[in-house]
């Protein structure tokens, strides 16, 4: 089993989720996406990321804009870094992905692309509105839903989850519940670790 920890407004996010899926399907591995708001983890256990973003070493800043361009690539998706609105606030994005529980895929996705790939600010209403009419979501039902005290308290629960389980960041990625991984690039050995799970098994 794969737990996907995440939040859509991280660009290595966006490629992890877009790159996990077909591993996860050819090994036969269930992913349980668990949403978070990074921000949370970030005030709580990796303030440093703030720092990095204001006083940023401009040789590493170059190359993370080209490690991101050629991941982007790989994958097939397009990405604007940095997007017009950066960073942005996902909380009502990241809800929404909690709402609709084992259905959030096609939303989540639709999320990544429009503020990865589109360049639109993911925290208007009238941004996730078009996302809901793009993926058929009665848009009134989605905006009281994740209004929800439940919702809200569910998002947060995750957040604190990942962050006693040893996680920093998104995406954070556990095999088996105990086993973790942090970002995009860590999917080979993501690969490994479930190659060796199901020999074991076997």
């Amino acid at each position: 089993m794969i737990e996907f920890f995440f939040d859509c407004s991280s660009p290595w996010t966006y490629l992890a989720f877009h790159n996990i899926q077909p591993l996860a399907k050819e090994l036969g591995a269930e992913i349980v996406w668990r949403p978070i708001l990074v921000g949370g983890i970030f005030n709580t256990v990796n303030p440093s990321v703030y720092a990095q973003r204001e006083t940023p070493v401009p040789l590493k800043a170059r190359y993370m804009k080209k490690d991101l361009s050629d991941w982007a690539r790989s994958a097939g998706l397009a990405i604007k870094m940095p997007p017009t609105v950066f960073p942005v606030n996902s909380v009502k994005a990241m809800r929404g992905c909690i709402w609709l529980g084992k259905e959030m895929v096609p939303f989540a996705t639709s999320v990544f692309e429009t503020y990865w790939g589109g360049d639109k600010d993911i925290s208007q209403d009238a941004v996730l509105a078009e996302i809901c009419k793009k993926v058929g979501i009665d848009e009134q039902k989605f905006f009281a839903g994740i209004s929800e005290q439940s919702i809200k308290d569910q998002l947060k629960a995750n957040t604190e989850e990942v962050v006693a389980r040893g996680g920093f960041g998104s995406p954070t990625i556990f095999v088996n519940k105990i086993d973790m991984y942090f970002g995009n690039d860590r999917l080979p050995l993501i690969r490994e670790a479930l190659l060796r799970s199901k020999a074991s098994a076997a």
